[in-house]
């Protein structure tokens, strides 16, 4: 059964692909706000990617780092800490210069009511980073929340459709790209925006939250009938290859898995195999968050794991006891309110 050893061992070990790419970056890699859901898998899975080809490269993580345990985990795997606090400009200044940025920093949950906070953190923040960095590659990570719902016959938007935020949140991800695209056009940093549209890592993510529901037997509200989603894994893969793609004016792309996969579908799979019946409530729309993904299919190949495969491991995580981050995904928000 999945255990958190063999959760974290699955998350972190390189493919021959990243092997490959990561001996063709040139220079040091530092990944800025590093101590969130997915920051720790990647610098651990960077830092093995470079023992595993062989070359002489610093992995620098970069986070307050308010869990010794997590800074701990990390130097145990070779990466180096630097512990700053990226909104204190005095803080960010001192940073290394680096060749690669992996930049990871936002806030999205606990907007309302707070949104100078997020705006400050997503829009503020980046514009601070791309000065700070603008000789430097930079991966940025996104959201495919900055696109509008559509109509789900339409398979969902490409990186060429226009982008129409519905709420703070989305508005202020669209400010964080226009930062780092203004560095890209005025300074000629080269820069891939990573518009991610749900990673799983079995103890979060959206298969993990209707998990949740359902063992809860809370209502699984499915007016978002449909959704694509990833691998942790791959998605971290994947943030760490588009170094070798980021360009000047930024390269944009959509980074999720390739199946397009029904809400009830995942819920009635997820149920059978932990032996509850999913309560479901209000109607399926004929629009949701979508994404196309063919430019990420073409770009990096297809994820380690199909979004089948992805649901039945979900099923053996809650099954086998897996914790869970208790951070939801809000996937059922249609309102751009998070």
């Amino acid at each position: 059964m999945l255990d958190e050893i063999r959760l974290e061992e699955l998350l972190t070990t390189p493919s021959q692909a990243l092997i490959e790419d990561i001996g063709r970056i040139e220079g040091d890699i530092m990944i800025l706000g590093a101590g969130g859901k997915m920051g720790p898998s990647l610098c651990i899975l960077a830092a093995k990617a470079v023992r595993a080809a062989g070359v002489r490269k610093r992995v620098i993580a970069v986070s307050r780092f308010s869990s010794e345990e997590a800074a701990a985990a990390l130097e145990k795997h070779g990466v180096e800490i630097i512990r700053a606090d990226l909104l204190k400009r005095e803080e960010l200044d001192a940073l290394p210069e680096v060749e690669n940025v992996i930049y990871m920093a936002g806030r999205k949950f606990g907007t309302n009511g707070h949104e100078w906070e997020t705006w400050g953190m997503n829009a503020t923040l980046s514009a601070f980073v791309a000065e700070k960095f603008k000789h430097s590659r930079i991966v940025v990570f996104s959201s495919a929340n900055i696109y509008s719902i559509a109509p789900v016959y339409l398979g969902g938007p490409t990186e060429e459709d226009p982008v129409v935020p519905n709420g703070e949140y989305p508005m202020s991800c669209l400010a964080r790209e226009r930062a780092f695209e203004y560095a890209a056009n005025t300074y000629g940093t080269k820069v891939f925006i990573y518009r991610l549209c749900f990673a799983i890592g079995l103890n979060y993510g959206v298969l993990c939250d209707i998990a949740e529901n359902i063992r809860s037997k809370t209502p699984i509200r499915i007016e978002n009938a449909c959704f694509n989603y990833i691998w942790q894994g791959s998605a971290n893969e994947f943030a760490i290859r588009a170094l070798l793609h980021a360009g000047s004016p930024a390269v944009k792309m959509n980074i999720s898995g390739p199946e397009v996969v029904s809400i009830r579908y995942a819920a009635e799979r997820i149920g059978k195999g932990l032996g509850i019946e999913p309560v479901f409530e209000g109607e399926p729309q004929n629009d949701a968050y979508l994404v196309n993904t063919m430019k990420c299919a073409e770009t990096f190949g297809y994820p380690a794991y199909t979004a089948g495969q992805l649901i039945d491991m979900q099923v053996e995580w809650s099954l086998s006891g897996g914790k869970t981050l208790n951070k939801p995904t809000h996937f059922e928000a249609r309102d751009g309110k998070y």
